[in-house]
């Protein structure tokens, strides 16, 4: 099984600085060596980069909004890279902020209609990100990703066109405990399956996982999972630009990770919002590199490709 690490050094979406070297801390954090010791053959491919030409984002009446037009060369861009990456490879995303998921979401959504078979994603964050152009007031576009990959009214021209939409019933959100109202009322309307940190403590992961690892395996799905830093709680992973009181435990963090890696579903992965600039001694990087080991693992199944079972 090969895994491919593309770095997307962003933070246009955040509104501070120092997600965009994110890629860098997860590096440094040996994320490379943690997936090789699990048997998993990793090539990484560096980080993405804008190029010269960039398209300017079409105009929008929100004037809260900040970073359109590099958000939105940054989401065609990492759409296009991730889209293209072969099948049989596992693409491992080093965050940047969470942003860059307007692009991994769409581009996986492309990829996996290319394979014919649907995407399903496992949103792990403290926050929905629902947000569209239209209702988000701190104006930071990390707080827009689902509702654009969703393809809710509310973007207009501003970004790419999304040519395949995600689902609503193939999204599950595991973490949550900082919701607006405009992102309440969307997850609601659209049946969204969203779970509070405090209700996956009173349930367990494996009652409040399986159910939907279940839908995918029946579909025959492809799973891809985002991955927040701050769903952890912030006495754990202190790393973050928006951290939120009441996370997931470590543990419950690793239970997540375990889980999906034992369903043999795992296709793709997000690791986001990784700051180091106020990290401490490389605390969450390391514990997100060694998060994601804890999710791939050669030795126990093949990443991805297993076909749902007659």
């Amino acid at each position: 099984m090969n895994c491919v690490l593309i770095g997307m050094p962003v933070a246009d979406g955040a509104g501070r600085a120092g997600a965009d070297a994110g890629p860098r801390a997860l590096r440094a954090a040996g994320i490379r060596e943690a997936l090789q010791a699990t048997g998993v053959a990793v090539h990484d491919r560096g980080n993405l980069a804008l190029g010269e030409a960039r398209p300017e984002a079409g105009a929008h009446p929100n004037p809260a909004l900040k970073a359109l037009s590099e958000v939105a060369a940054w989401t065609a861009a990492i759409a296009d890279a991730v889209s293209a990456v072969p099948h049989g490879q596992v693409p491992v995303m080093l965050g940047g902020d969470h942003s860059i998921s307007m692009g991994t979401l769409t581009g996986l959504s492309r990829r996996a209609a290319a394979m014919g078979r649907p995407l399903f994603v496992l949103w792990i964050d403290a926050h929905p990100d629902c947000h569209t152009l239209d209702t988000t007031e701190s104006g930071h576009l990390h707080g827009t990703p689902v509702a654009y990959a969703l393809g809710v009214d509310g973007f207009g021209k501003a970004f790419p066109a999304v040519t395949q939409t995600l689902a609503p019933s193939h999204l599950c959100m595991i973490g949550l405990r900082s919701i607006d109202a405009a992102e309440a009322s969307l997850i609601a309307r659209l049946g969204i399956e969203a779970h509070a940190a405090a209700a996956l403590t009173r349930q367990g992961v494996a009652a409040t996982l399986e159910p939907f690892l279940e839908r995918v395996r029946a579909a025959n799905g492809l799973l891809h999972v985002s991955f927040d830093a701050d769903a952890i709680d912030p006495s754990e992973a202190p790393g973050v630009g928006t951290p939120v009181a009441d996370g997931l435990s470590l543990g419950e963090a690793r239970a997540i990770m375990a889980t999906v890696r034992r369903s043999g579903l795992l296709a793709s992965l997000d690791l986001v919002e990784v700051n180091p600039f106020l990290d401490r001694d490389r605390r969450t990087a390391r514990l997100m590199a060694s998060l994601a080991a804890d999710a791939i693992d050669a030795r126990s199944r093949d990443c991805g490709n297993r076909r749902a079972s007659a």
